[in-house]
């Protein structure tokens, strides 16, 4: 068993071993807990009663986070000429279409969101075996597939992310930074829940949200209580 380094278990000394905190507490206690020397982030992880195999059971959305994500969000607008003046005054880093694809297509993912048009679907296609692992491909559920450019790319520069239960039944999300205040990251946290709490799928049995965890990039993680999350 690795050793344990000194703030890391001063970090664990501050969290009562088998406790639930509530998502108060947790929120003030994950910045306490950081033993990273740099601005880490705060993420959330949520494990679901669901079977992810089964399609009738895939809890996937979209929140916008009420204080930002506190990370700075690259974003590609692959979008016919006459949205590229749309995409960039709202913000996006890169702009174009068929030299984009033809970077994908080499490897270039150097980005965190693509927000693209209905139309140019059909030249995406392609490249899902590039984009899909890496969770880049395009969705209409997620709003990255929309008429409306500007708006899509301003919402996601302000901290609108998406989550998607992973094949162990576990969501997670990024709910800000070391940095934000207590309270940043309770609402931040709260508005992921309360999304997911909403989204339950009618087929699914017993216990819904079964552990709710919060935890610093470098640190130990945060056991919330569910009822009062």
């Amino acid at each position: 068993m690795a050793k344990l380094s000194k703030n890391r278990k001063a970090a664990e000394e501050k969290l009562s071993p088998g406790k639930l905190y509530t998502l108060t507490d947790a929120s003030a206690l994950v910045k306490e807990v950081s033993t990273s020397k740099f601005d880490g982030s705060v993420d959330l992880a949520i494990r679901l009663g669901v079977d992810p195999r089964k399609a009738n059971q895939m809890v996937r959305g979209v929140v916008s986070l009420p204080n930002g994500s506190g990370k700075t969000i690259r974003v590609l607008a692959l979008v016919t000429p006459d949205k590229e003046t749309e995409a960039k005054e709202a913000g996006a880093d890169f702009v174009g279409m068929d030299e984009y694809l033809a970077k994908i297509k080499s490897g270039w993912t150097d980005v965190d969101v693509i927000i693209t048009v209905p139309a140019a679907m059909g030249k995406l296609g392609p490249l899902g075996r590039v984009l899909g692992p890496r969770g880049l491909m395009p969705n209409p559920k997620s709003g990255t597939v929309t008429m409306d450019i500007g708006k899509a790319v301003r919402e996601v520069k302000a901290g609108k992310i998406d989550f998607k239960v992973d094949r162990y039944g576990i969501i997670h999300a990024g709910v800000g930074k070391v940095s934000f205040t207590a309270d940043q990251i309770h609402e931040n946290a709260n508005e992921v829940i309360s999304s997911i709490v909403k989204m339950k799928p009618t087929s699914a049995k017993g216990t819904y949200i079964r552990s709710v965890t919060l935890s610093p990039t470098m640190g130990p993680g945060i056991a919330v209580e569910v009822k009062n999350a």
